[in-house]
């Protein structure tokens, strides 16, 4: 079966007047169709750059990219893209900012308004649809900027941090919440994240990246037989002795390479 996305020997450069950095180098990675895998690693592995490919925000410098076997030269409306940043509309309506891509991409403006506000009411803003950015929380403009991204139905979401700049607890419930929905919809998900616990707790697979250059150091399949035969919520995961196994391998993989980084 092909993958949904897939990486065959990608390197990336980035160039400036100065210099030149090799951000990724040998990446070669395949995502199944309705997989949630978690990529891990130091700051500057190259980990964000790896969605921005994937995304068609920007090309490899060698080897190729394929979304659904065809090869990416531009963003695609099959894939959506969920920045560390909620980037809402300070002067839109949270319904209007969720109705942005649909605008952009010349959707039927009634179907997809039907859409974007049955999508708000299930993630608990339906209360909120005409009020603006800043009178909602953290937690409810990271719901509203999911709703964004799922409004023009994409395939393969890719999810750039999109709990750091939330609470603990607000992360736990967000967690929970968008691993429940990628399954529930049976999307491709890619996670980028520093958190290992957020890692481990929600992808069917974690991916950890050496420092740069990005390279794939190892991957691990998360399961939890401990739980049955129903995958626990991320929350409930954390309980499982599963998770702190996995947990403390990933942290030791990531720690070796940690005295490099330290600058």
């Amino acid at each position: 079966m092909t993958p949904a996305v897939s990486l065959r020997d990608v390197t990336l450069h980035y160039f400036t007047p100065q210099r030149e950095t090799l951000a990724l180098s040998g990446i070669t990675l395949d995502v199944a169709a309705g997989e949630f895998v978690a990529l891990v690693g130091a700051s500057g592995c190259g980990k964000s750059s790896l969605l921005s490919l994937v995304s068609g925000l920007m090309q490899p410098s060698a080897g190729v990219v394929t979304v659904e076997g065809r090869p990416v030269r531009k963003p695609s409306p099959r894939v959506g893209y969920m920045f560390q940043r909620d980037t809402l509309l300070e002067w839109r309506s949270i319904l209007d900012n969720v109705l942005i891509g649909a605008e952009l991409l010349g959707r039927d403006k009634a179907a997809m308004r039907i859409r974007a506000e049955a999508l708000l009411r299930r993630y608990g803003l339906g209360d909120f649809l005409h009020s603006l950015p800043g009178q909602l929380s953290g937690g409810m403009r990271q719901r509203a900027a999911l709703a964004r991204t799922l409004c023009t139905e994409p395939d393969i979401v890719l999810l750039d941090e999109p709990f750091s700049a939330l609470d603990f607890q607000t992360r736990l419930t967000l967690s929970d919440e968008i691993a429940a929905i990628m399954r529930e919809e049976g999307k491709t998900a890619i996670l980028v994240t520093h958190d290992i616990g957020e890692a481990v707790s929600m992808a069917d697979r974690v991916i950890v990246m050496s420092p740069r250059p990005g390279r794939i150091k190892s991957e691990h399949r998360v399961a939890f037989p401990s739980f049955g035969n129903t995958r626990p919520t991320p929350f409930e995961s954390r309980k499982c002795p599963e998770y702190a196994a996995l947990f403390q391998t990933i942290w030791d993989e990531m720690t070796v390479d940690a005295p490099e980084t330290v600058q």
